[in-house]
């Protein structure tokens, strides 16, 4: 059983805005949110990397930009020249979505050298890096197989969905995906969670990220029943421990 304060719960989340009508408004309350309930990262799209930079380069609230979103489907030389480009930008988190077609063709030795690349990358800059699946389109064997290259590679995340795709993350996903590279990755869930009990059931489930456009509401609600139930932390029955990254 591990025990989160509030604050813990709020560094688990990546505050979330990646629709493509996104204005610098809308980036400077993206950011300012993030501050005032001390969220791990915003998620962005790669070209606001500089905007979000600039906002948050004196706090501690990571940048972290989107690569080939949300369809994966760029070649390795434009994911990594995209990934160079927003580390230039600021970005110090990036999450890349993984080439999906080349999963169902069966072409595993070009998702572990694409993996392989980008997290080079990352690493040699101090970036940290999350491996985006999309799991509403692959099986599970499939999930299984892209875990075990990540397990080999070790990008600090493997992550469950985009959020753009027909469904988002699902608890026996996540499991799996944390039953596959156990400490050695961690997972981020995202996509569809929207509301606190979704929240904590993913944690539960394996997750030490969670990316979400809903963690304002998320936080309150929790804080709302820390209040209620006159308790400093929230409980929760976790398989694998906290891995905090």
């Amino acid at each position: 059983m591990s025990q989160y304060t509030l604050d813990e719960l709020s560094r688990l989340i990546d505050h979330t805005n990646l629709h493509a009508y996104a204005s610098a408004d809308d980036m400077k309350k993206l950011c300012q949110e993030a501050i005032n309930y001390h969220f791990r990262m915003v998620a962005i799209n790669q070209v606001q990397s500089k905007i979000c930079y600039d906002i948050l380069k004196d706090t501690d609230i990571d940048i972290g930009a989107a690569i080939s979103f949300p369809l994966g489907q760029t070649t390795i030389e434009s994911k990594v020249f995209d990934t160079k480009n927003a580390i230039e930008n600021g970005a110090n988190e990036i999450d890349y979505v993984i080439n999906i077609t080349e999963v169902k063709n069966n072409n595993f030795d070009y998702i572990k050298q694409e993996m392989e690349q980008i997290v080079n990358v990352c690493h040699q800059n101090s970036v940290l890096v999350k491996v985006i699946f999309e799991n509403a389109y692959l099986t599970k064997d499939e999930i299984k197989h892209v875990a075990e290259i990540a397990k080999v590679v070790k990008p600090d995340f493997i992550k469950t969905s985009t959020g753009f795709g027909p469904s988002g993350a699902k608890i026996e996903d996540v499991k799996l995906m944390k039953e596959t590279v156990g400490d050695v990755v961690s997972v981020k869930a995202a996509g569809g969670i929207r509301n606190s009990d979704d929240f904590l059931a993913m944690i539960a489930a394996g997750a030490d990220r969670i990316g979400t456009s809903s963690g304002v509401k998320i936080i309150e609600s929790i804080k709302q029943r820390m209040v209620d139930d006159n308790i400093q932390t929230i409980k929760i029955d976790r398989k694998y421990q906290k891995n905090l990254k």
